[in-house]
């Protein structure tokens, strides 16, 4: 075999190679978008029932307080406590998952770096190129996703703090202060029900776009097995 057939030979072993690596990633890339819808309509499902609940708990809290029935004030406090700690956990739960999906995605860019830089070492013409702008672009709202999330946890942290410091109290400054309390936990839950439609969408968004570069993997690789043959 000479120089030239080597050569050749060397190059589509390194490409058969480099497809058989796109390929893998498209497979995870499949399971990963899967595993975000299915997480996007698990916090859609639970944010939608923490505002029922929420709601539920002012509208006991407006009868109390109108009938002046202490003993319904409190179990009032008691579910309003329940509720907020099993919020406080559920925010954890998911800035911990959006804090993975960050790191995630910033591991793509840079894999999508490297891709580029073989692209134009190997002359194949940045076909990697839109996969790495997709890539910085997802990995920009993950990363806002963290600051949201981190965000709403501080809050609900300072209610947290506020309303056990009221706990007890039936004059009417520290009634209204627990109502307008329990208003803002509604808010911010209604907040948080937009995102999460905002982040499906997007999710989706990276669905469609990975299934457009799975087929634009597909009409690259092509040429290669045919030329294969032909050696």
């Amino acid at each position: 075999m000479n120089r030239y057939s080597s050569a050749l030979v060397a190059a589509l072993l390194f490409a058969g190679s480099a497809q058989a690596a796109d390929s893998r990633r498209n497979h995870v890339e499949r399971s990963q978008d899967r595993q975000e819808i299915r997480q996007d309509r698990r916090e859609q499902r639970d944010d939608r029932r923490d505002v029922q609940e929420l709601q539920a708990v002012l509208n006991r809290f407006d009868n109390a307080w109108a009938r002046g029935n202490a003993r319904e004030m409190r179990a009032v406090e008691d579910a309003l406590h329940r509720l907020l700690r099993a919020e406080l956990a559920e925010s954890r739960a998911e800035l911990s998952a959006d804090v993975r999906e960050a790191r995630r995605s910033q591991r793509e860019v840079r894999s999508e770096r490297w891709e580029v830089r073989n692209d134009a070492a190997w002359g194949r013409g940045g076909a990697h190129s839109n996969d790495r702008r997709d890539d910085r672009r997802d990995a920009a709202d993950d990363r806002r996703d963290v600051r949201v999330e981190a965000a709403s946890l501080r809050t609900r942290q300072v209610i947290a703090r506020e309303l056990s410091e009221l706990e007890g109290m039936r004059r009417d400054g520290a009634l209204h202060r627990k109502r307008a309390l329990i208003v803002e936990l509604i808010q911010l839950g209604q907040q948080e029900l937009n995102q999460g439609r905002q982040e499906m969408h997007e999710d989706r968004r990276e669905q469609r776009e990975d299934r457009r570069e799975r087929r634009e993997d597909r009409r690259t690789q092509q040429p290669v097995r045919q030329d294969w043959r032909r050696i």
